[in-house]
């Protein structure tokens, strides 16, 4: 269940984002508010996951990870932002720094 907390956790994180790039600087009340209330929740189902034992690093290194590489997916399909090869193999090293932190960190 900590798992499932996280990745409600993450696509709130997701959503927050997303929706800064509407909020004009925080000068448009619905983006605004919207936005605030999407990490708002992402932090609530974060700090669930860990109550329910998640360990910090591995929890932070996954929203991270996973946070950067879907905003990432996320701006290149739906808002055709270009992206190019040096900003590609960089999320693939951030997605092979979680799995390293996943299979060998201090707490395995």
């Amino acid at each position: 269940m900590a798992y499932v907390y996280l990745a409600i956790a993450i696509i709130g994180e997701l959503i927050g984002t997303n929706l800064l790039r509407y909020s004009d600087g925080f000068t448009k009340l619905v983006p605004t508010v919207s936005s605030l209330t999407a990490y708002v929740i992402a932090f609530c189902f974060l700090a669930q996951g860990l109550k329910l034992g998640l360990p910090v690093n591995i929890a932070y290194a996954i929203w991270s990870g996973l946070g950067i590489v879907l905003i990432s997916l996320v701006m290149v399909v739906i808002f055709h932002q270009s992206i190019n090869w040096p900003t590609i193999v960089g999320l693939v090293l951030i997605v092979i720094g979680v799995v390293i932190v996943n299979l060998f960190g201090v707490e395995h």
